[in-house]
């Protein structure tokens, strides 16, 4: 067991306990400023606070069976939509930082056009550009809209935190696969990248919270989301306070349980390197 090995455990181990106190102190101020301003509610406004009324929101009983309330029936729709641009964002971005590492001019010319177009413009700008100028012309659906404006979005930051994470990858590495034979697409996947994804899941993991928090702009353009879900029901029901905490708090669980499930992968990619 060689010293190296044992100071990437380390710094792998260090990682993920500071981000688990991290998670931990953030849940308790987030909960101590809900505090606060229930009581400073309470007391300046006498604001009256209805809780009761949210579970049917979340969920309801009939005759023995779940169902679904709106808010977890938008959730299922933000789901979806961050699945599908979280693998479509992770293409895009591996393929961009492979355009901009390569030797053609013309393919690091337009991975860098990309970069620098999707980067400087704001992500509601491009997601109504795609919904009102683009979509009538390819005849694509909200649905379809929303997920390659998130795609397009977050892949832009995922192909800078790939190419990063290749170019920590020392050049004897390169070399030693250029000696026995490999090709550059084997040495990609077999030599390259593996040890790569070492450096690239820490960033690429804040940036898929970052992309669920951002799939809330697709209300938008009227996708029934958790946050376009929460707009309807307080428009009906007046229950400001108490739906924007719920559905804040069920975006920060996403958000933990994505932190929390990011420490087990590390654990384990720090085991390979035995």
């Amino acid at each position: 067991m060689t010293l190296g090995y044992l100071s990437t455990c380390k710094s792998y181990i260090s990682t993920g306990q500071r981000q688990f106190f991290l998670n931990g102190f953030r849940i308790a101020v987030l909960a101590g400023l809900v505090a606060w301003f229930i009581y400073a509610e309470n007391v300046g406004t006498r604001y009256h606070w209805q809780w009761y009324r949210v579970p049917k929101y979340l969920y309801t009983f009939s005759e023995g069976y779940f169902h679904p309330g709106p808010l977890l029936m938008g959730l299922a729709v933000t789901l979806k939509i961050s699945v599908i641009s979280l693998v479509l964002s992770s293409f895009i971005g591996m393929v961009t930082a492979i355009a901009r590492l390569s030797s053609l001019f013309s393919a690091r010319i337009m991975a860098r056009v990309y970069l620098e177009m999707i980067r400087n413009t704001p992500l509601l700008v491009q997601l109504f550009f795609i919904y009102f100028v683009l979509s009538p012309m390819i005849d694509l659906s909200r649905f379809s809209s929303a997920v390659l404006a998130l795609s397009l979005f977050e892949g832009a930051y995922a192909s800078e935190i790939i190419r990063a994470g290749i170019l920590a990858v020392p050049n004897s590495q390169w070399e030693a696969a250029g000696s026995i034979g490999l090709g550059h697409y084997r040495t990609y996947r077999h030599v390259v990248l593996p040890q790569a994804l070492r450096h690239m899941t820490p960033p690429l993991v804040s940036q898929a919270i970052s992309l669920i928090k951002d799939s809330a702009l697709v209300s938008t353009i009227a996708i029934y989301d958790l946050t376009m879900k929460g707009q309807e029901i307080i428009a009906e029901t007046y229950l400001v306070f108490e739906l924007w905490f719920t559905i804040a708090a069920i975006y920060l669980l996403l958000a933990l349980s994505i932190s929390l499930a990011t420490r087990g992968i590390e654990k384990r990619l720090a085991g390979k390197t035995k």
